[in-house]
């Protein structure tokens, strides 16, 4: 599967280039009229209803050219997502990794792409470290002597487990509670790892027992 991975991967450069040409979009508007639209008005703007912002007409070429952009680079990541989920879903693993909550289907066939055979970590602690999960301060009488290489691991991987977290903090009133009790000791992006952190160990067990996810084990 690591073909698949890797087109996946592609897919990931290409929503970088379309969120790019958002921004800038955006910002043009920004600029040259002072009004602050939100992205989702934006996305929703058609060529015509652009030239009510610009007064150059090479500006608005500009802009009617970035919206073009975005258009095309939905279709191409559209397509590339049909064809990713079309080989994924035959797998049982990736019914039991979107029963998680905040994992759908992007992040599902992505956790399940860039973890590949569970058999590769002997315990849930290399699996966790493998997702960056794992903090790597260097801690002596209670202080901190420093940092340990926070690079190593998968950082695609890690990426889906924090952006999980993020919507399982939303949406799933157990883990919402427990995300807020940890905010009320640590800073927010430490309350979020370390729920990332849970539900990379969740995963774990979940391909490593052919189970669903329970939110009780994971968060009781």
């Amino acid at each position: 599967m690591r073909h698949i991975r890797d087109l996946l991967r592609r897919r990931l450069l290409l929503v970088k280039q379309r969120t790019a040409q958002l921004l800038s979009l955006q910002s043009m508007i920004g600029r040259h009229t002072g009004l602050r639209l939100s992205s989702h008005q934006v996305k929703r703007l058609t060529q015509d209803e652009l030239a009510l912002y610009f007064e150059s007409a090479a500006t608005l070429f500009a802009a009617q050219q970035s919206r073009q952009l975005m258009l095309q680079l939905n279709t191409q990541i559209e397509a590339m997502e049909a064809f990713v989920l079309a080989r994924c879903q035959e797998s049982e693993h990736y019914a039991l990794i979107t029963t998680t909550p905040g994992i759908g289907k992007i992040l599902g066939m992505t956790i399940l792409l860039e973890t590949g055979p569970i058999e590769r970590f002997a315990q849930v602690g290399n699996y966790s470290s493998y997702a960056r999960c794992v903090f790597t301060d260097k801690i002596s009488n209670g202080k901190s002597k420093g940092k340990g290489n926070a690079k190593n691991g998968n950082r695609y991987l890690a990426m889906a487990f924090v952006e999980a977290a993020h919507y399982a903090t939303i949406w799933e009133p157990t883990i919402k509670r427990y995300y807020q009790r940890k905010c009320k000791k640590k800073p927010v992006m430490v309350a979020k790892k370390t729920v990332a952190n849970k539900l990379t160990r969740a995963c774990y067990h979940m391909l490593k027992n052919g189970t669903a996810f329970d939110v009780t084990r994971a968060f009781g």
